[in-house]
Parts: C-alpha cells; sequence; structure tokens
C-alpha cells in the first residue's frame, strides 16, 4: 500500500501500540486530532482525584458512634486535686525506686538494662518524669519489688490530729528530742499549740519562747516531703498569723517579739535528701536564711533580732556513741548523706533503741 492511504495506516497502527500501555483514564485530549472512538465504546472519562488524606496525627469525630464507645477526648482539663493527688503518686513511685536502686548499688544504666526500659525512661521515673505504669512495672519488678496500686480513705481532721500525735512515731519522737532540748535552757516549751486568725486556724508542732528577750521559736516537722504546695501554705500562713496570736495570749504588749525564728525540720533520710535536691528552688524560697537563729536556740544563746525562716536536717535517733552533728542546714545539702533510707529505717531505729531502754530499765 502506498500513497495517502499507507501514511494514514502507520499513524492508525502506531496510536493502537500506544494505547495498549497507556493509562485506563485518558484526557480526551491525547486521542489525535480528528480521531473518534470506536462505535459502541464509552466515552472516555476524565481522571478521577485522588480524595485529600486527613492529618493521621488528628481524630476525626466521625469515628465514634453515639454511644461513645470508642474513646473520646477529655471535655474538662484534671481538678487541682487530682493533679496533686497524681503528682505525689508519681512522687512516692520514684522515691521507692531510687532508694531500692541505692541499696542494691545499682547504677541507672544498669537499672535501666535488667527492666529492658531507657535510661532516660528510668531516670524520668526516679525524678517524676512522665512515664507509663508499665514502665514503673518492670523497674519495680528488676529491683525486686511487688508494684501494688491501692486507693486509701482520705483521713479527716481528726484522724490526722491522732496519727501525728500517737500513731506517727517518728513525728512524735522529733518533738520529743526537741522538746528536752529547748526545756534544758529553760525555755518554755509548747508541743501541738491550736492558734486560729480569723479564718486561718491550726496547730504548730512545737513553740517555745523566751519573755525575757522576747524571744520566739516555733518549729514544724516533716518526715516525709508529699505534698510540696500543701506544705508551703500551712509554712506561710503560721508564719504570717502565729507570732501575733501568741503575742495577744501571752499579753507582750504592741511592741510584740524582738525575735522571732521559724524552723522548717525534715527528717535525715534519703527520701527527703531526695525531694530537697530536687525542688532546690522551691526550698530556698521558703526557707532562705541560715541557721545560726535555731542553733543560737538548740545552744542555749540568745539569737539574733529579727525575723528568719530556717530548712533543718534533723536526725531524731543519732547513735549513742556518735559524735555526728545531730543537724544541718540547706548549705549542707550537696555534700551529706543520708543517715535513714525513708521513712521506715528512722521508726525502725527509734523502735529498736525505745526497747532497749526498756530492757536496760
Amino acid at each position: 500500500m502506498s500513497g495517502p492511504l499507507a501514511h494514514v495506516s502507520r499513524i492508525t497502527r502506531r496510536f493502537s501500540r500506544r494505547s495498549r500501555y497507556a493509562p485506563a483514564t485518558l484526557r480526551p485530549a491525547s486521542l489525535p486530532t480528528g480521531a473518534t472512538p470506536k462505535a459502541g465504546s464509552s466515552p472516555l472519562k476524565p481522571p478521577v482525584q485522588p480524595a485529600p488524606q486527613a492529618d493521621k496525627g488528628q481524630l476525626s469525630g466521625k469515628l465514634f458512634n453515639p454511644f461513645e464507645m470508642s474513646p473520646v477526648q477529655r471535655r474538662s482539663p484534671a481538678t487541682p486535686a487530682a493533679s496533686a493527688a497524681v503528682a505525689r503518686m508519681i512522687h512516692a513511685a520514684g522515691i521507692d525506686l531510687r532508694d531500692a536502686r541505692i541499696r542494691r548499688r545499682w547504677t541507672l544504666r544498669e537499672t535501666a538494662d535488667r527492666a529492658g526500659v531507657a535510661v532516660a525512661s528510668a531516670h524520668a521515673a526516679e525524678s517524676g518524669g512522665p512515664v507509663s505504669l508499665e514502665t514503673y512495672a518492670r523497674l519495680a519488678i528488676a529491683l525486686g519489688q511487688r508494684p501494688v496500686l491501692s486507693f486509701e480513705a482520705r483521713p479527716t481532721s481528726g484522724s490526722k490530729d491522732r496519727l501525728r500525735s500517737g500513731q506517727d512515731l517518728v513525728h512524735a519522737a522529733m518533738g520529743e528530742a526537741e522538746a528536752r532540748q529547748l526545756g534544758q535552757h529553760g525555755y518554755t516549751v509548747a508541743l501541738d499549740e491550736p492558734y486560729q486568725h480569723f479564718q486561718f486556724a491550726g496547730r504548730a508542732d512545737l513553740l517555745a519562747w523566751d519573755l525575757d528577750t522576747r524571744s520566739l521559736l516555733h518549729i514544724e516537722n516533716k518526715t516525709r516531703l508529699l505534698d510540696l504546695q500543701d506544705l508551703a501554705g500551712s509554712f506561710n500562713a503560721k508564719r504570717a498569723y502565729l507570732p501575733s496570736v501568741m503575742a495577744e495570749r501571752l499579753r507582750l504588749g504592741p511592741t510584740g517579739w524582738r525575735t522571732v525564728t521559724h524552723a522548717l525540720v525534715v527528717l535525715w533520710s534519703s527520701e527527703v535528701l531526695h525531694v530537697l535536691r530536687i525542688r532546690p528552688a522551691s526550698f530556698t524560697a521558703l526557707c532562705p536564711s541560715p541557721l545560726d537563729s535555731f542553733s543560737a536556740w538548740w545552744n542555749g544563746r540568745s539569737p539574733l533580732p529579727g525575723v528568719t525562716s530556717s530548712l533543718v536536717i534533723f536526725d531524731p535517733a543519732p547513735a549513742l556513741s556518735s559524735r555526728r552533728p545531730r543537724f544541718v542546714g540547706a548549705d549542707r545539702l550537696g555534700i551529706v548523706g543520708p543517715r535513714y533510707p525513708g521513712y521506715a529505717a528512722a521508726a525502725a531505729a527509734l523502735d529498736e533503741r525505745t526497747m532497749s531502754a526498756a530492757k536496760k530499765a
């Protein structure tokens, strides 16, 4: 075949070969000029545009049925009480894990390897960072602990007083040691002294005063530091209102006290030192003064005039043959080691001393 017909035949064969490998959806403009679809075939459709994909980081509300059987977002933020409870639980768990690791003399990396978690996760668990319950369980099991999640009824004000005065052996021992030492110097000592200033009311763990020098000492004893916000609020209220209430009660007149010393006395334990070291700015703001005034009271000397607030790290049951200091201040926080691993160890030491004294008697 030659001539114009042969030229048309070559074009037709070339187009047929291309159409076999062309996509299923062709634009009409891709056909040669003047060409038409075959008879009986369906007209070519425009290409189908892919649907835009939703952001995988966001969940659409259409995924949830009317009965809310699928997870739904929390409608309101956590209450302050719930946030504080979570913080206390995380903090207490971190202290227990750290104490268990120190008792075994394991490094953080060794503990993480044995638990099968990252070192950063182990560090976050000890320091109160966000980790999963599984991470807590892995670390506890690796350290020979039994992980337990329990809940208990909130104590009433009466039960708190009973716990603090009778059942809390370490707290009672701290007050006993302070009262004995201050009483030896001739100061008037009052334990669990109540006060009220309009809507503010509470009790001071220990008060000591000297009317001749117009000096007042206020001591707040703490065996654990589980709720820093509650501690700061209570301590600040007592600092603000106790001196004036006691001055009026003792009829000091308008001049009031010449010297007021506030002391936050904490147990010399590993768990308390851990809290102090991870919250140094908070405790410095709460107790900015050095130990000079408290040391003067303890040794029977007249404190310097003015108002001071000091942090005291205290040992309620030192060894009888030990010459180590009974207390240190915040300036020694970075170099001193713990006298007790935790509250239970301090209570056991006090119980042992009590039994030993009873046998001698």
